[in-house]
């Protein structure tokens, strides 16, 4: 498998399903007289691609093996020896994980074959589907191939054929996929880790001298990975851009056109017919560029100089968002094949331009591992394989000291994608199902930590959505109900679980028209009782993704007017009851449970709601964490407090997906707790350090949420 495959979730999985029919069920002595081959490609089972070979033994067909699998010294008299087979097998395996019914007999077999043969053997990695259904359903009386399959529903054919037991697996496996993931098995990493807890059944195995059940990788994947250029995933579109964007009309000349480029020394003229008085879309908006006007020159001659760029301007614009990190800049003219993009705003609106020129210096494009996949999945198991290669480049970029809070920005903005693709797709699901377009305007927006760009790799989804008022129009709620449900399916299927708290677009507390959220805003205002207001907190770190996100952003700034000065409200948000838990003991001390230390239930959450808290209550129109406490501290309010704090964020988040990325690795889903004994002397110091900050905030929230 490719170096970080231990975070692809299941859905996404390049696999292959093997079975064989040997000699005898002695796994160590038996020789393999047919083997079947099924690869599983993007969450389907390709019969099409299957293989089946017939190999004849090195020694004879026992008969009741024969009466078994039908298979015969007639049957394989002309076949080929296995170590003449072998090469097309590996091959066919390659990389993949390897799935199989019991699948450790076959691999036990193929080991044996090899050592025979005096071949080279590598254990692949592999899941059994046995062992997979014991974990998913552990009551079923028996976990026989057949009995699996009755439970799911799934039609044997061919049984004991290897092609036709292989296909049933491969089935098996797939159907399985959904159970495994509502018991928070979600990654091949995870599935392998699940598997090794079934003690008695590998117990099982191993008497039988079977190879042991997918072993985890030798060393951690992060220390095994390559270097890569953080460049681009530390500098945002909007640093690098040249702005204002030049803009001609339609009608402007190729020859004023170039004149103008080789006055204002740009290699490219954005198109539109308004440009001088408004900021268009990338929709609205064309764009020629030098070889444009070298291929007019090459085809019309001298004449073609009197011709108007705007018939030969390239529609609509290719853009990314000025908050963007550059490597997506980058990814996208690789995909493209281009070389500029326009730059817009959160509203949506051409604000800049960027080329491969001012991307030179970045010299990164092999290194860009995420690049522009979400963008191009058409499909749930696109997605989960794309979403899978988060964990991979943020161990790398980790690797190559990147700070935790950089990498929350970046796992922010891959979600942020993500949510917009899904709402995509979910908006296609609609049209599929005849429910037709959005019957209003809308924006789909990210909640909590997204918002605030500061997203780790344990999280749920936390989300809502704003329609425009059209009191004319008929009741749209069920349109944006459907819309809701659909994008919490498939973003639950990529692996971004549900949220356990309910805070969806699909819940009708989360989604509404702009006056329906102006009256929620003034209601929670209102309210008194802290249990009411649970999750409400999360609201002010909304950030719209899809659609028009002007909406979003509308209702966001007008919650904070609502807010302004009402320090009883901003009260209630800090710590809603039970929520924090003190990370030091009398003596300096961790608090630790099992050997780990819950870093955002000690420290991180309560940072994170003061300073929400204290820039409502004080008008500081910021989303993230940090631009909060430098904008309170930007208000004269007690300097160096703030400076502990922000050093205490930073501390937080470095720790926390330092863990999370080795968790991931050894398939413990990721959490918030850490291995104290894990950290270096110089990390339980800064710890301990950030600890006895946050450990101040009932005092600063106190000293700082009443003055004036």
């Amino acid at each position: 498998m490719p170096i970080g495959s231990s975070a692809t979730p299941l859905i996404a999985l390049d696999a292959v399903v093997i079975d064989t029919e040997t000699t005898g069920l002695d796994a160590r002595k038996a020789s393999v007289v047919e083997i079947a081959l099924v690869p599983i490609h993007r969450g389907r089972l390709d019969t099409g691609a299957a293989y089946r070979l017939l190999i004849r033994p090195h020694a004879a067909i026992p008969a009741a093996a024969t009466r078994i699998h039908g298979i015969d010294a007639a049957a394989v008299a002309d076949a080929p020896r296995f170590a003449e087979a072998w090469p097309e097998i590996k091959d066919r395996i390659g990389d993949r994980v390897v799935i199989g019914h019991t699948v450790d007999f076959d691999l036990t077999v193929l080991a044996a074959e090899c050592e025979r043969a005096g071949l080279s053997w590598t254990r692949p990695r592999a899941l059994d589907t046995r062992l997979l259904a014991e974990i998913s359903a552990p009551n079923l009386p028996s976990y026989s191939l057949e009995d699996i399959a009755a439970w799911l529903n799934i039609e044997l054919t061919g049984r004991h054929s290897a092609l036709g037991d292989a296909t049933t697996a491969g089935r098996v496996f797939l159907a399985l996929v959904p159970s495994l993931r509502e018991s928070c098995i979600r990654t091949l990493a995870e599935a392998e880790r699940a598997c090794r807890s079934l003690i008695e059944a590998l117990e099982n195995q191993r008497r039988a001298g079977w190879v042991e059940l997918s072993r985890a990788p030798a060393a951690p994947e992060a220390v095994q990975v390559a270097r890569v250029d953080s460049y681009p995933y530390r500098h945002r579109v909007g640093s690098l851009m040249v702005a204002p964007p030049a803009f001609a009309g339609p009608d402007t000349s190729l020859s004023a056109a170039l004149a103008r480029m080789a006055s204002e020394r740009v290699s490219s003229l954005f198109v539109h017919s308004g440009a001088s008085t408004s900021a268009p879309t990338p929709r609205e908006t064309g764009i020629i560029t030098e070889r444009d006007v070298m291929r007019a020159i090459a085809k019309g001659g001298p004449d073609a100089l009197a011709t108007n760029i705007g018939g030969i301007a390239t529609r609509p614009l290719a853009a990314v968002p000025a908050t963007a990190f550059a490597y997506l800049a980058i990814a996208r003219m690789n995909r493209l094949g281009i070389r500029h993009l326009g730059v817009t705003d959160e509203l949506g609106q051409v604000v800049g331009a960027i080329s491969a020129r001012d991307l030179l210096r970045l010299r990164a494009e092999g290194s860009i591992e995420l690049g522009d996949e979400i963008e191009q999945a058409t499909d749930v198991p696109g997605l989960a394989r794309a979403w899978g290669k988060l964990p991979r480049m943020v161990a790398r970029l980790l690797g190559e000291g990147l700070s935790g809070i950089e990498t929350a920005a970046l796992v922010s903005q891959q979600l942020g994608a993500l949510t917009q693709r899904v709402a995509m797709l979910a908006e296609e699901r609609l049209r599929v199902e005849g429910q037709g377009e959005a019957p209003r305007p809308y924006a789909f927006a990210v909640l909590g930590s997204a918002g605030r760009g500061e997203s780790l790799l344990a999280m749920d989804q936390d989300n809502a959505l704003i329609f425009a008022d059209d009191p004319s129009a008929p009741e749209c709620d069920g349109w944006f109900e459907a819309l809701g449900t659909h994008v919490a399916d498939i973003l639950h299927e990529v692996g971004v679980p549900y949220c356990k708290g309910g805070v969806m677009a699909k819940n009708p507390q989360w989604r509404g028209s702009v006056s329906d959220w102006r009256d929620r805003i003034g209601k929670w205002i209102a309210r008194s009782s802290p249990a009411d207001l649970l999750s409400v907190d999360i609201f002010y770190d909304m950030r719209g993704v899809h659609g028009d996100s002007s909406l979003a952003d509308r209702v966001w700034r007008e919650a904070f007017e609502l807010a302004k000065g009402q320090s009883a409200f901003a009260k209630l948000l800090v710590e809603p009851p039970g929520a924090t838990k003190a990370g030091l003991n009398l003596f300096g001390g961790f608090r630790t449970e099992n050997g780990r230390l819950d870093v955002k239930m000690t420290g991180l959450f309560g940072l994170v709601s003061a300073a929400r808290a204290l820039a409502i209550c004080h008008h500081v129109v910021e989303r993230s964490t940090r631009a909060r406490l430098a904008g309170i501290q930007a208000l004269g309010m007690g300097s160096q407090d703030f400076d502990a704090l922000l050093e205490a964020h930073g501390v937080f988040m470095d720790l926390i997906v330092g863990q999370q990325i080795a968790d991931m690795e050894r398939g413990i889903p990721p959490s918030n707790a850490v291995e104290v004994k894990r950290l270096s002397a110089r990390d339980r110091d800064r710890l301990r350090k950030a600890l006895k900050a946050t450990s101040q905030l009932d005092q600063l929230v106190r000293d700082h949420l009443f003055s004036a």
